[in-house]
């Protein structure tokens, strides 16, 4: 008996090699959840951005907002392709476990029916004078028995194989056809994000020309700024018996505070250019150019005095070290915190997420609402 393969197990066999680099199922699962909260921190931001007034900036968040969700549809769709590519693999190396033991047994059983030939059907029975001839011819029948249901179990095996090798081969073609399915999909994301993307530029790029939207942006930034400090000013008069009390007083740590997140300075404190619109704006803190999603740590010991979403900031997160000291964490991916909370320092605080430049981390020290300049209290300054 020999068994030959169909045309497409020929075809589709090498794909164990094809999908080397697949990763583990645990880990894409993990993934895939990690892109869907990220998805629905992108809803909750959108629908905070419906209750702000209209203006430039809130056009810009908006746009923004769409492009992250797009990216990070794209991600779920490249991460459920690499998920069926992963279970292609699984199934192709069972596929060519099962072809190596049929050819196995094929092989024994040639061996074990060429011997069986050479005995003839009655193992040679020939004539006998003794009573050993007779031993031996016995003997010889009962290995031939022996042999012929070896014969017969090698063939069930067989037989079993190929039925598992048929129902492989069904599996694969259903999970090949989710895979053409995902990456279809994953296309048509894709062209979408370049929309989104390009949806973005031109509004920036539009604004760059208009002086009058310009004016408009500057100003609600500065509106904006106002209304950080009326909020600061308001966390400040909160009932004594809320006060945060740090066993060491934040005043103690100037120069000697780490980073919150690893990174390069993108906008260093004080009063700008900006590079795009060209008008003056005021950065009371430090953007820091840092890899999206990378961990942000709390610098210092503190309490959560708020965590939501605030304007153009983004996600935002407030920690009080009391004594009249804040420190601002902004432009964050989501909002892992909640009011209330007390962190140590080196604490997560959340991650770094995406502006119109690029991810950044937006990072504040305020002492009684006035801003200072973070550079000063760092340990290892950004460069």
């Amino acid at each position: 008996m020999r068994l030959r393969l169909s045309p497409f197990l020929a075809v589709i066999l090498p794909l164990c090699l094809w999908a080397q680099s697949a990763q583990d199922p645990a880990e894409l699962r993990q993934k895939l959840a990690a892109i869907q909260g990220r998805l629905g921190q992108v809803d909750q931001q959108l629908a905070s951005l419906k209750k702000r007034r209209k203006g430039v900036l809130v056009e810009i968040q908006g746009i923004s907002l769409q492009r992250d969700r797009a990216r990070a549809q794209v991600e779920g769709a490249r991460l459920l392709r690499d998920q069926a590519q992963s279970e292609v693999k699984v199934i192709s190396r069972e596929q060519a476990r099962i072809q190596g033991e049929v050819l196995r047994l094929q092989g024994d059983l040639r061996k074990q029916v060429r011997w069986m030939q050479a005995l003839g059907p009655w193992g040679d029975l020939g004539f006998y004078v003794t009573f050993k001839d007779l031993e031996a011819w016995l003997v010889r029948g009962r290995m031939l028995a022996w042999a012929r249901l070896q014969e017969r179990k090698k063939l069930d095996q067989i037989h079993r194989l190929q039925g598992d090798l048929a129902a492989k081969e069904k599996t694969l073609r259903e999970v090949l056809g989710r895979l053409a399915s995902e990456e279809r999909e994953a296309a048509q994301l894709q062209a979408a994000l370049r929309l989104q993307e390009d949806k973005l530029n031109s509004f920036l790029d539009g604004l760059q020309q208009d002086e009058n939207a310009q004016k408009q942006a500057q100003a609600e930034l500065a509106e904006e700024a106002v209304q950080l400090e009326r909020l600061l000013a308001g966390l400040l008069g909160k009932p004594k018996g809320e006060a945060y009390e740090a066993a060491v007083a934040f005043a103690t740590l100037r120069g000697e505070l780490p980073q919150p997140v690893e990174g390069a300075l993108a906008q260093g404190f004080g009063e700008h250019l900006h590079p795009r619109f060209h008008t003056k704006t005021t950065q009371s803190g430090l953007l820091v150019a840092a890899t999206a999603s990378a961990p942000v740590a709390a610098v210092a010991d503190g309490k959560v005095v708020f965590a939501d979403y605030y304007q153009s900031y983004g996600p935002m997160v407030i920690l009080d070290h009391g004594g009249g000291w804040f420190t601002l964490y902004t432009h964050l991916m989501g909002l892992d915190l909640t009011k209330g909370q007390v962190l140590k320092a080196g604490e997560a605080v959340g991650a770094v997420g995406d502006t119109v430049d690029g991810p950044r981390l937006g990072f504040e020290i305020r002492h009684q609402a006035q801003p200072q300049d973070p550079q000063k209290w760092l340990k290892r300054k950004y460069r």
